[in-house]
């Protein structure tokens, strides 16, 4: 394929895409192995770690691209990709501790990330192998764009997925697709696409990205209803106020992420209160979803827990400097978890008689295909929920 050719362009954007959506937990290891070291350090083992893991992955993937001519392996290829895409949607996170071992030092944090880089990158090595249908020129290029992408924007990226879903429901769907394409274009049925069914060309790529959403979709149901019984990780603040009033009468949970949606949340309550005139305890609660089983092979619990409660403290830290400029007695927590079951959980637990959330502004139809923790909440808590646009 040639510059001048739509295909090329297609099939570049496909690789983008692919790395993008395949990458997240690779970054998550990257930041959670290089966090413990002096600010200076930390540069060193990102740009080093990531470095060395980026020239293995390029020299992996053209391994694969030759490997790929050979008859069956794009098969075989296809139903991986098939098997990395229902997993990419089901995306179960694994109820384990950590297992990766406590390293200290620059050494062990460069040593992690190659490690995990390897170990992790086979998923991402073998789509974007196929996705670049042969040609070298399109492999190089599409990594040369998407790798330095992932690494400095992989924070913004994985936000982006979690408050967008739908996205990951793309990038699942986009390998499905490259699969059933590769499959068609295997070398020992090749000859008989040809002559007697070249319809799989324009049909196996649909069917591809189909089987992949519909399995996908349907194990993470599975997956969602074995969530509900799964207790919620509580991370304990170290300047918890515990400041609330002894004659409240009323409790309300506010969700707060730290954007402008959930401080609308916290505005409306206010407002509720001061308008009620009642004593009421307040709750501010942030739910970090769980990392992904794979990266907590290679990285200690100690550090995930922390993450978690680095990342809670600073989501809810506009919120607290408002209610304490106001003098406003509130209480603190940090619940790691699908976030709509953390958030039903707390207000159980906490016997809260309602909960705010604040949603970006899509309702209905939009709000479901897209995916909305305000949406999904609706349907698991027990106590009335007011959602402020």
């Amino acid at each position: 394929m040639d510059l001048g050719n739509p295909e090329f362009w297609v099939a570049l954007l496909q690789i983008i895409g692919v790395n993008i959506v395949l990458s997240g937990d690779n970054a998550v290891v990257i930041a959670l192995a290089a966090r413990s070291l002096p600010a200076k350090q930390q540069k060193q083992a990102v740009i080093w770690g990531s470095g060395a893991a980026v020239v293995m992955r390029i020299i992996l993937t053209v391994v694969a691209v030759e490997l790929l001519r050979l008859p069956y392996l794009k098969l075989v290829g296809a139903a991986l990709l098939v098997w990395i895409g229902i997993q990419l949607l089901e995306s179960e996170e694994e109820e384990q501790e950590g297992g990766g071992a406590a390293g200290a030092g620059l050494a062990a944090a460069i040593r992690t990330i190659l490690i995990a880089d390897l170990v992790m990158s086979l998923d991402n090595v073998i789509a974007v192998a196929a996705a670049a249908k042969g040609s070298l020129t399109l492999l190089i290029l599409g990594l040369v764009i998407s790798i330095p992408l992932v690494i400095f924007g992989s924070t913004f990226l994985m936000k982006l997925m979690e408050r967008w879903p739908v996205i990951v429901t793309i990038g699942a769907a986009l390998i499905g697709w490259v699969a059933g394409e590769m499959a068609a274009t295997d070398p020992a049925i090749r000859d008989w696409v040809e002559a007697s069914a070249q319809w799989l060309h324009a049909i196996a790529p649909g069917a591809g990205a189909v089987i992949v959403v519909a399995i996908g979709l349907w194990l993470a149901k599975r997956a969602e209803a074995r969530e509900e019984a799964r207790p919620v990780v509580d991370l304990a603040l170290a300047d918890q106020p515990a400041r609330v009033p002894a004659a409240a009468k009323l409790r309300y949970l506010v969700a707060v992420d730290g954007s402008d949606a959930s401080a609308r949340a916290l505005d409306r309550v206010l407002e509720q209160i001061a308008r009620l005139r009642e004593p009421a305890e307040l709750h501010l609660l942030n739910a970090q979803p769980p990392v992904h089983g794979d990266v907590r092979t290679f990285v200690p619990e100690a550090p995930i827990r922390q993450f978690h409660h680095d990342e809670g403290a600073r989501a809810l830290a506009p919120a607290r400097q408002k209610l304490d400029r106001a003098g406003t007695p509130y209480v603190v927590h940090i619940g790691v978890g699908n976030p709509a079951h953390v958030i039903a959980h707390y207000a159980k637990d906490r016997q809260c008689d309602q909960i705010f959330i604040g949603s970006r502004g899509l309702g209905g139809v939009a709000g479901t295909v897209l995916g909305s923790v305000a949406h999904e909440l609706l349907g698991l808590a027990e106590v009335p929920v007011v959602i402020v646009r």
